[in-house]
């Protein structure tokens, strides 16, 4: 058949089951495969009634799924067919492939746009639940991990390295030198951070405990105490400075552990323990240390790292991590 614009692809047109008259009757119901249908309206049909084409509205009118003529039918009359034309917002089945992202909401699924960043709780992934979809929230199905990753710093030329990533919703923290090496032979200095910025008075108390990498120089270094700052290690640590002649093959490989720092009152407490490569070849070897503030106590926000005076860290990284 031809049309004047474009030929519909896609409707919901329908055919009703033959229709027989009976004489006296104005009222008839409409059926599809024996199943009752209810057009939107008079205009959506095509009515054919004795060979001739019938006026909605006034040759007839529909209610539900019943058609009623304008006058009873008789004995003789023939409905030749009912053609339903389809709903308003009824396209029917769309033929395959032929609804593409351009046809789909924004706010439908369509996969075009990209999450930049890890879900939020409260957002929602489709699962198919024994042949059923169903939407569940990502705080059902995400990993659970006690210990979470909070900052990284990857070490190059820097004057210091902070991480301000202290709450309440951490008991403890954990943090790794992986290989970290100082532009001179200088040590690691430590201060914790409150909301004013970093703390640099007090006093800030620390003992460690050497071995030797050769096993024959074993000692305990005595109480090393310092009025703005927590010293790591006591002697000198690698340095990296080809100005001056001087690359160390490695730097210092060092886990910390920072306990509760979030209750008011209570002191700065750490312990680490690693591998230390000493400048002066006097401590190249395995380092225990551990160090509280003996005043100014705080609620503590965050922590600092940075060779003692002059200097810099050359290479490395230094990552931090909470446990819940």
């Amino acid at each position: 058949m031809a049309y004047i614009g474009k030929q519909p692809v896609v409707g919901n047109f329908q055919v009703c089951d033959a229709i027989s008259v009976v004489n006296g009757q104005a009222a008839y119901t409409m059926q599809v495969g024996s199943t009752n249908v209810e057009p939107e309206n008079a205009n959506h049909m095509l009515v054919s009634l004795n060979g001739v084409l019938q006026k909605p509205g006034s040759s007839f009118t529909i209610s539900g799924a019943t058609i009623t003529f304008a006058s009873n039918l008789a004995t003789g009359d023939v409905i030749d067919f009912i053609i339903l034309l389809g709903d308003t917002l009824n396209v029917g089945t769309p033929s395959d492939d032929s609804v593409g992202a351009a046809q789909i909401k924004n706010d439908l699924i369509s996969g075009t746009t990209a999450l930049s960043s890890a879900p939020d709780d409260t957002d929602e992934f489709l699962v198919s639940d024994a042949g059923t979809l169903k939407r569940i929230d990502y705080s059902l199905i995400k990993g659970s991990s006690d210990r979470i990753k909070l900052g990284s710093s990857d070490i190059s030329d820097a004057s210091s390295v902070t991480f301000d990533v202290f709450t309440d919703d951490y008991r403890s923290y954990e943090v790794i030198f992986d290989n970290v090496v100082q532009s001179d032979q200088r040590y690691i200095r430590m201060r914790p951070r409150n909301s004013s910025g970093t703390i640099s008075s007090g006093m800030y108390s620390v003992v460690q405990s050497y071995e030797d990498a050769g096993g024959s120089q074993a000692r305990d270094d005595t109480h090393l105490a310092n009025s703005d700052h927590f010293r790591l290690h006591n002697g000198n640590g690698p340095r990296n400075n080809s100005s001056a002649g001087v690359v160390e093959p490695y730097g210092q490989l060092l886990h910390m552990t920072i306990g509760d720092v979030r209750t008011s009152g209570e002191p700065f407490v750490w312990s680490l323990h690693g591998f230390n490569f000493d400048y002066d070849g006097n401590r190249n070897g395995t380092l225990t240390a551990a160090g509280t503030t003996q005043s100014n106590f705080d609620v503590y926000t965050g922590v600092e790292f940075a060779p003692n005076g002059s200097g810099t860290f050359v290479s490395g990284k230094i990552t931090i991590y909470g446990n819940k």
